[in-house]
């Protein structure tokens, strides 16, 4: 599975919506004014403005106006140092104009700008003074232990069957669970329970794209029924 990290031009409006995402997703208005509430705290998107929502988070949103937006979806770690707590931010100057060059490009379907875009994005709008904290938030500590991510995948994927819990996963690394977190934060730019939701969906994919059948998928990788497993594809499809 591929980490996301793709842009998209999308047009908000009155009917209200809800959703989360095992990625970052960074919003900059165009026109109009998109209303969130993350986690609980509301955000206001306006023309010129932006938003770096976690994943895990959940949102709702709506636009009672209707409102245009640039959106980002992107597994970059940098973006944490943004997205936490979730507040809008206003990108700096250099991140405008490329925003709308970009949904001009997504408009005519410029498949150069676009492949280049997440990357040009993400360095003008870290650029001043955000690059610094977030290099600094990104990068592990030289004396730390490193975490064995793949290894941690495989025995996550062995253990569907049963409810695991952030403890759990730090007894695997020989971590506290709070310290767990931290790392997965750090090295993974998501908590511990996204982190983990994100692999189970990345292998259910893995095992949909074989023609293996959503029944038998759900019941290898722990979801509770195959109208759960679709929903949960579902939304990250859409999302």
């Amino acid at each position: 599975m591929h980490a996301p990290n793709q842009l998209s031009l999308r047009r908000y409006g009155a009917s209200p919506g809800s959703h989360r995402h095992d990625h970052f997703q960074v919003l900059l208005g165009l026109s109009g004014a998109l209303e969130l509430e993350v986690e609980g705290r509301g955000v206001r998107v306006a023309a010129g403005g932006g938003c770096v929502i976690a994943p895990g988070d959940r949102h709702d949103f709506e636009s009672a106006g209707g409102s245009l937006c640039l959106v980002l979806d992107s597994a970059h770690p940098a973006w944490a140092a943004l997205s936490c707590p979730p507040a809008a931010t206003a990108p700096p100057a250099q991140a405008l104009p490329l925003a709308h060059y970009l949904a001009s490009a997504l408009q005519q379907g410029r498949p150069l700008a676009l492949a280049h875009g997440p990357a040009l994005l993400r360095e003008a709008w870290l650029a001043d003074g955000c690059g610094s904290a977030a290099r600094a938030h990104t990068a592990p500590a030289p004396t730390r232990r490193p975490i064995d991510w793949l290894a941690l995948q495989q025995w996550a994927a062995r253990q569907w069957h049963t409810e695991l819990t952030v403890a759990d996963l730090a007894a695997q690394v020989h971590l506290s669970p709070s310290q767990f977190a931290a790392r997965c934060r750090d090295d993974q730019g998501m908590g511990p329970m996204a982190w983990l939701r994100s692999q189970r969906l990345a292998h259910a994919r893995l095992l949909r794209g074989t023609g293996m059948a959503v029944a038998e998928v759900a019941r290898r990788t722990g979801y509770r029924s195959p109208s759960a497993l679709t929903a949960a594809l579902r939304r990250t499809h859409q999302a």
